[in-house]
């Protein structure tokens, strides 16, 4: 037995369906009804609490400029922080799916609806329709137009005046009549060479701290030891092996002289370090 299906339940899935049917012509009444109250509220408070009723889902913050132009309202779902500006057109006869934090130019017009080719079909009233996906962030510039069946990934923007005949990927920017891809957005920030160098060398600076405590743990032993067998902090034959064998390991001469000294300094901070341990142990 096939399952009886109403004209409204056959237009929201896309399926062919007669728009003359009493329940739909009901629909559109309202609709019209709820555009009217929309669009001649002048208080932002109220209009966007009448789009909220009358819209099938929406975010909590959602502002759309008058005059705003649709079929039935109840299969138009937006997401929080939604703008649209002057005299945007939404044929809902299909889902409209709108994501986060997304905004749309003057004169927009998302068009789910459509209607058979062949015309015997399209003279007998039969109509039906595709959704429009459209993802998170996306702006949509001012006077562009989106056929059924389109889907637009999260942060696409669509140029003024394009005609979205087909469906784009995410991070893109799309133009022209038909649409095309005109560029794509790097979301990463670029980083100067300059920064670049720094951000390795931190990386590097985070490394070598954990190095050097590890070397002043061994130079705090030292320096017991010393104290126990009263040696002297300096030792100066143990400091130019360490020298010979740190400029040995270097592998690029012209950083050679310039590492051996940074060892020198090193070692001298730690004879200060050991001599302060020595002379605390002194006065204790």
């Amino acid at each position: 037995m096939t399952e009886y299906r109403s004209e409204k339940e056959k237009m929201i899935a896309g399926e062919l369906y007669f728009s003359a049917d009493p329940e739909l012509i009901a629909n559109r009444k309202f609709a019209r009804e709820q555009m009217a109250l929309i669009n001649k509220e002048q208080l932002k408070d109220i209009r966007s609490q009448l789009l909220k009723e009358t819209l099938g889902t929406t975010g909590e913050h959602i502002y759309i400029e008058p005059t705003f132009s649709f079929d039935y309202g109840f299969n138009i779902h937006v997401g929080e922080n939604f703008y649209a500006n002057f005299n945007c057109t939404f044929l809902d006869v299909c889902p409209i799916l709108i994501g986060d934090n997304c905004m749309f130019g003057p004169n927009v017009q998302l068009y789910t609806a459509t209607h058979p080719l062949h015309p015997v079909k399209r003279n007998s009233g039969l109509e039906n329709g595709k959704p429009i996906k459209i993802g998170d962030n996306v702006w949509i510039g001012g006077g562009a137009i989106l056929a059924p069946g389109v889907t637009l990934g999260d942060n696409v923007v669509v140029g003024a005046g394009a005609v979205v005949t087909k469906s784009f990927p995410d991070n893109v920017v799309v133009g022209g009549n038909p649409a095309r891809i005109i560029k794509e957005i790097e979301l990463e920030e670029t980083v100067d060479a300059l920064t670049k160098q720094r951000q390795t060398i931190d990386a590097i600076d985070s490394q070598l701290v954990q190095l050097l405590e590890k070397r002043m743990s061994a130079v705090s032993k030292i320096a017991e030891i010393k104290e126990t067998s009263n040696k002297q902090v300096l030792d100066a034959t143990r400091e130019q092996q360490v020298i010979e064998r740190v400029s040995n390991k270097v592998e690029e001469p012209k950083y050679k002289k310039t590492i051996a000294e940074t060892f020198k300094d090193i070692m001298k901070h730690s004879r200060t370090y050991q001599q302060s341990q020595l002379d605390k142990g002194d006065t204790e």
